[in-house]
């Protein structure tokens, strides 16, 4: 398994807010190379697929709704240690506890809308990977 590769998701929040340039070239100056980059919206289904793991969380009808509300960029970034450096880069689930500079604690309104999704794991990365992306569509 490649565990140099994570995945990443710029949420409705940082395209309607017109930060997708501003979160990528954060991601551009911490390193991670870009393997695969897409505009594209997620269904009702999409999101529920994706956010299964929170299915029965009190918050997933709100997830949902929020995730289909308009575009998302999907992207797969590498690097050594992805995961773990995009997750400090992206900062705490919650803006009001993320690091100073990280990118929840710049570009996030709220723990419910907080900009950006992380793979939390290489084994995640690698399915988030391939929910969204093609072989084709990858740099190797």
């Amino acid at each position: 398994m490649i565990t140099n590769r994570t995945f990443t998701m710029l949420k409705p929040d940082s395209v309607e807010k017109g930060n997708i340039g501003a979160i990528m070239s954060k991601i551009n100056a911490a390193g991670f190379k870009i393997l695969a980059l897409k505009l594209t919206k997620m269904s009702v289904l999409d999101a529920e697929n994706f956010y299964s793991v929170h299915k029965e969380r009190p918050f997933f009808n709100d997830l949902v709704e929020y995730m289909t509300r308009g575009p998302i960029v999907a992207a797969i970034l590498e690097k050594d240690n992805a995961v773990d450096d995009f997750r400090s880069l992206i900062g705490a689930t919650n803006p009001a506890e993320a690091a100073v500079g990280t990118i929840r604690n710049e570009f996030s309104l709220s723990k419910g809308e907080n900009s950006v999704h992380g793979s939390d794991a290489p084994e995640t990365a690698a399915e988030e990977i391939a929910y969204f992306f093609a072989g084709n569509e990858i740099l190797s």
